[in-house]
């Protein structure tokens, strides 16, 4: 009888568990498996949007960027790519630019939905590699990871695939398959970023990015270590270090203070201290890109040295004058007019940009595919406009229109190999 109801006891304990465990908070289911399991989670912050933030693009210049010129180079820049052994470095670079709304008349042309199902979709992800390769999609205890790293079948940088796909609109709901058949959403993917992402890293560019859009309000968390995280000690990561030592001769950098700067100006994800500090960086910028413009248009890969750039300029390597002024095009797409440098400059970096973008044969295009994107996406912004809402555009007012590249001086493949810092 007495092992009756020792048993008995037991039964209702561990029903009365289940009950408390089954209305607990999210945090509290946490705070559990972490007392159980040695695999530490960090709290579940809420995402409290549906789709992420947008930062808009504050002009339109038709004077800078005629429908043509832009439609050519987006014509450039379309992810027309060998579907076998399909890198997701070039999808990421495109989605990002094109967005999930993408769509075109070629069917060899991947859209915007094929690009998303191909970085969230382990099963589309095989059949352009097959089941030996080493997976984009991790599967963890605790969420989604991605693979990223030295191999060719994983993403180049630490947060780029989400911070790429936040970008190019994907929803938090979008469904997420792994390679084990369990079905996730981004959310998990977003929740398992903030969980192992450190502030030490070498690159925080794309996690700043991809937090900014999902986050805000929310302005501080708690990192797996218990850490508090905030959007400030992200900027101030990124403003640490040599100007030019970050990723594309350091411009992304500039690119998501930029954007976390617009999103405080919303949100107040910024205390005011660090707001000044991001401004005061940006001018600085902003003063050194005056002084390091070349009389053609554009911007050398050391235009952090400012006026020592052009009256002692490196060795001409057109493939690092088109990341460097591509990407500073693109941030100052969405910085306020005080922090541009004359409008003649601008517009001469857009020309230069766009006449090279337009000279890039096939071949060259593939090759440097994932920083002329970047080209493609500054420019739309200058235009007030988004590749993917022009192209639609387009495409219905100039059915017939034909593209052909221009002759120009960069007729040569580079001699480098394929761009692996970006």
């Amino acid at each position: 009888m007495k092992k009756f109801a020792f048993w008995a006891f037991q039964i209702i304990v561990l029903a009365c568990f289940a009950i408390a465990y089954g209305v607990a908070s999210p945090n509290i289911k946490n705070e559990i498996a972490d007392d159980l399991s040695p695999s530490k989670r960090t709290p579940i912050i809420d995402i409290p949007r549906e789709v992420p933030l947008r930062v808009e693009p504050l002009y339109d210049r038709p004077e800078m960027v005629s429908n043509e010129d832009l439609a050519a180079v987006l014509w450039q820049v379309r992810p027309k790519f060998d579907r076998k052994e399909l890198r997701p470095n070039l999808v990421e670079h495109a989605i990002r630019a094109w967005s999930v709304h993408a769509e075109f008349r070629d069917p060899d042309v991947l859209s915007g939905m094929q690009m998303e199902d191909f970085l969230l979709d382990h099963g589309t992800f095989v059949l352009s590699w097959g089941e030996s390769a080493s997976p984009l999609l991790q599967d963890r205890p605790t969420g989604v990871g991605v693979n990223w790293g030295e191999y060719r079948s994983n993403s180049v940088h630490h947060d780029h695939m989400l911070a790429c796909i936040t970008e190019a609109g994907a929803r938090l709901d979008s469904p997420v398959l792994m390679p084990s058949q369990r079905n996730m959403t981004l959310e998990n993917v977003i929740h398992e970023a903030l969980r192992d992402f450190q502030l030490d890293e070498r690159e925080t560019e794309w996690s700043a990015m991809a937090f900014g859009l999902w986050l805000p309000p929310t302005k501080t968390w708690r990192a797996i270590n218990g850490r508090e995280m905030s959007f400030d000690l992200l900027a101030q990561r990124l403003m640490r270090g040599y100007l030019e030592k970050g990723v594309c001769r350091g411009t992304h950098r500039v690119y998501s203070l930029m954007l976390l700067w617009r999103l405080d100006q919303e949100f107040d994800i910024l205390s005011e201290d660090v707001q000044n500090e991001i401004y005061a960086h940006l001018e600085l910028v902003r003063d050194l890109i005056t002084e390091s413009q070349f009389e053609d248009g554009h911007w050398p890969p050391n235009w952090n040295e400012g006026k020592t750039a052009v009256e002692n300029p490196r060795e001409r390597e057109i493939r690092s004058e088109i990341i460097t002024t591509g990407h500073h095009l693109e941030w100052l797409s969405i910085a306020p007019v005080e922090l541009h440098p004359p409008r003649e400059l601008i517009d001469k970096a857009a020309q230069w940009i766009i006449q090279t973008t337009k000279a890039q044969s096939p071949e060259l295009i593939l090759q440097r595919y994932t920083f002329l994107s970047h080209v493609g996406n500054a420019l739309a912004l200058w235009r007030g406009t988004t590749p993917a809402a022009f192209w639609k555009q387009w495409q219905k007012d100039n059915p017939e229109y034909t593209f052909a590249p221009i002759p120009g001086e960069d007729a040569q493949i580079d001699t480098k190999s394929e761009d692996t810092t970006h």
